[in-house]
């Protein structure tokens, strides 16, 4: 009988013991401090526990880990997130940190992962205030908002990804802006309910998948891209209007994107584009001007002041904005020419080569 019963008890032992995790975890410098525990939920923190460290700097503790749903765990010391923890049912993890936030982990691949990702995201920070002009901004953006999509693409069965695609590069300024995003979060999310069918972020991320699909408006996208043969832009003037690229029908359009940050891009209106206007606006021209600016006052009142007679549009969401990556710019300023519905392959080489180019077409 008491051999039975011992096989129950560990029987059940081994039941709720299973879905447990444990964490052991070092933190150089802070000996006999108290820590706080928060599990994330689906769109905010929850505190768990607060532990203290040992005279070593060293506590153990067990969340828990239901199999098949991850949770999301981080450990603070006041203010400071001294790990990112992505762990499953059952694991040992193992962290080293220190009090800055720097840290490393075993015992999760997923923590793992996560713990490169938030490398990966700091430095590109870092990046972006380093940052002397425009033109280094875009490129760096650029650079980053690649890498990150190749990172999703290729981790697609992994919750490591479900942070990525919230990263930010300011508050309300998401990295994953673009209109195709959509695509890419519809893309990823079926790929982790084939691993994760019950688990909450994945069943947030369907929602958002879903919401993004409908408010950009994908097949509405890609069908005026098959019928104007240039990627369309619908953007808001100074009067928050939008307006369609699609809907202007002059023979030739100038695609413009400057920055009302350098003052050689502002003055380049003046100096170089209203001579053109002035010039070839009677002959078929129009120019769609793409401020890539994040303070829509400042360019607004460029725009009035130096009484710009063409299209100008700002969506305020700078070297984030979806016309970004729609028309691969890489550079400021940078211009594209539109003739007759179809946009050119070849790219502009200065005022010279636009005056020559629309000299021949206009003629």
């Amino acid at each position: 009988m008491n051999r039975y019963l011992s096989l129950a008890l560990a029987v059940l032992c081994a039941v709720s013991c299973g879905n447990k995790t444990s964490i052991d975890m070092t933190v150089e410098g802070a000996p006999s401090t108290a820590l706080a525990v928060y599990k994330l939920n689906a769109s905010s923190s929850e505190l768990l526990d607060s532990v203290k460290t040992d005279s070593h700097g060293r506590f153990r503790y067990n969340v828990k880990v239901e199999k098949g749903q991850p949770e999301f765990v981080y450990i603070y010391d006041g203010d400071t997130r001294l790990a990112s923890l992505l762990l499953e049912s059952g694991q040992k993890v193992v962290v080293d940190a220190d009090t800055t936030g720097k840290y490393s982990v075993s015992g999760s691949e997923g923590s793992s992962e996560l713990c490169e990702v938030e490398k990966d995201y700091n430095a590109f920070l870092h990046n972006m205030m380093a940052c002397e002009d425009d033109r280094s901004a875009v490129s760096t953006y650029l650079a980053y908002y690649r890498s990150r999509v190749k990172y999703v693409m290729s981790h697609s069965k992994s919750l490591s990804v479900i942070p990525v695609f919230y990263q930010v590069l300011s508050p309300g300024v998401p990295v994953f802006s673009q209109p195709t995003d959509a695509v890419l979060f519809r893309s990823v999310c079926d790929s982790l309910k084939t691993v994760y069918p019950d688990s909450r972020f994945v069943r947030a991320l369907d929602v958002d998948a879903k919401n993004r699909e409908r408010q950009l408006g994908l097949s509405v996208t890609l069908s005026q891209a098959q019928e104007v043969g240039f990627p369309e832009l619908n953007m808001p003037d100074v009067n928050a209007k939008k307006v369609s690229l699609a809907g202007i029908k002059s023979k030739a359009i100038l695609v413009h994107f400057w920055s009302d940050g350098d003052n050689e891009q502002v003055l380049f209106n003046t100096d170089v584009l209203k001579p053109l206007y002035e010039k070839y606006h009677s002959r078929g021209l129009e120019i769609y001007s793409v401020c890539l600016s994040m303070d829509k006052a400042l360019w607004a009142s460029i725009v009035k002041n130096q009484k710009l007679p063409w299209v100008n549009v700002c969506d305020g969401k700078g070297v984030t904005s979806p016309a970004v990556t729609l028309y691969n710019v890489t550079t400021l300023p940078y211009s594209v020419l539109i003739f007759d519905g179809e946009i050119s392959s070849v790219a502009i080489k200065g005022e010279r080569d636009l005056r020559a180019r629309l000299d021949k077409i206009l003629n």
